[in-house]
């Protein structure tokens, strides 16, 4: 049995670059599907949300000159390009799965509803759901949060290159020590950087489990799957 039923995975886009300076590594992309092809033979039904940091960030985008509204609409197009990428490695290796975007694009992606998200689930496809929120100034962090709380996940699963939430950033500091489990309140007043200030809020006011762990070593999806303590439960 896997701990949990649904799941809202987000994977961030710059993970995707694997050892590439830009772009997708295809290396990555594939293990990735695989990772998510093993716990969809499990029975979990699955929604992820991809990032679009490998291709462009509105944000950055906005510091060099770009208008931020565009910028975060170009970083939105980084995202449905992603999960693109990710649908297909995903049928390729066997899985049922079809992309939903926050702005209409069909037909590259049907229209995003909660209901179609839902349906598709419950038929045993996963289900990527690609463009952000749709509107600019919000993250994908932002859209993760709001697609777990709407599609009713049993938690969030926060996909990253490290195993989990540290007391500081253990890359700069070696002393740094690992949290087996931390509240919301502990994140703000500890000012760690998780997730953004919005899509931690979400979290919390909706009482939304997230799970932070390493999803780029393979095989580490399954285990979370399986119950094993290898990353960050964050909840209220």
């Amino acid at each position: 049995m896997a701990a949990f039923k649904r799941i809202l995975l987000k994977l961030s886009g710059e993970s995707l670059m694997g050892e590439k300076q830009y772009g997708i590594d295809e290396k990555r992309l594939s293990e990735y599907a695989e990772q998510i092809s093993e716990i969809a033979k499990m029975g979990v039904q699955i929604g992820i949300v991809i990032g679009g940091g490998n291709i462009f960030r509105g944000l950055s985008g906005a510091n060099k000159g770009f208008d931020r509204v565009q910028g975060d609409q170009m970083g939105m197009l980084a995202t449905v390009i992603n999960s693109l990428a990710l649908n297909s490695a995903l049928q390729a290796s066997g899985v049922k799965s079809r992309v939903l975007t926050a702005i209409r694009m069909e037909p590259i992606g049907e229209f995003y509803s909660k209901q179609k998200a839902v349906q598709s689930l419950e038929a045993g496809e996963v289900v990527i759901l690609s463009a952000g929120t749709g509107n600019p100034f919000f993250t994908t962090d932002t859209g993760s949060s709001l697609r777990a709380i709407e599609i009713e996940a049993d938690v969030m699963l926060k996909g990253t290159r490290v195993d989990g939430i540290y007391t500081a950033d253990p890359e700069k500091d070696k002393t740094a020590t690992k949290f087996a489990e931390i509240t919301y309140d502990e994140i703000y007043n500890r000012n760690l950087k998780v997730m953004d200030l919005t899509a931690t809020t979400m979290c919390k006011e909706n009482n939304m489990p997230i799970y932070v762990f390493d999803m780029d070593t393979p095989g580490n999806l399954k285990k979370v799957m399986d119950g094993e303590k290898i990353g960050t439960l964050v909840r209220n």
